[in-house]
Formats: structure tokens, sequence, C-alpha cells
């Protein structure tokens, strides 16, 4: 398979990106290139193999969750740049 411009807006348009002309130019090499490397992997005897799903056999390795230093809220809000008695000040970033 070769990717062209046509490939590549319709993926763009998909991902909901604007690309430039030369953006779409790049993006072709670059999306030929792992496609490529994808058909070199094809290649590849795996009979036998099993699938990777992770990286080691461990299962859940978490550590154990240690409080280590407690502050209060007026030393949390100490260098908030706007704060009331209990909250920091942000700005909006949801419209309704």
């Amino acid at each position: 398979m070769i990717i062209d411009k046509e490939t590549v807006e319709k993926v763009a348009n998909l991902a909901r990106l604007e690309l430039a002309d030369d953006e779409k130019e790049a993006m072709i090499k670059d999306m030929n290139k792992i496609l490529d490397f994808m058909a070199k992997l094809n290649e590849l005897d795996t009979t036998g193999i099993d699938p990777l799903v992770y990286m080691t056999n461990e299962v859940n390795v978490l550590r154990e969750d240690v409080v280590k230093q407690q502050i209060t809220t007026a030393e949390a809000l100490q260098n908030a740049p706007k704060h009331t008695d209990d909250y920091f000040l942000v700005a909006k970033v949801i419209e309704k």
C-alpha cells in the first residue's frame, strides 16, 4: 500500500487535523516509512512465538502508598496567586 495525498487528507480529517501542503508531503513520507517498516516485520517468521502483551511477567507491581509529608490548607494556599480561605481560584475553562 502506498500513501498518497488523498489518504493523508482523509486521515487528517478523521483525526480533526489541519495540515498545510508542506506538512502533507512530510506526512506522506513518514507514513510510507512506517508502512515499509511494517512490511519488513511481516517478512519475519513468527510461528511458535506468543504475542507480547506486557513487557514483564509481573502483575500489579505497586509500591505501598505511604504519606511522607503533610501540609495544612494554609500552607498549600500560601504561594497561590489567587485563593479564598479554603480554595485555589482559577480561570473558568468550561463554558456553558
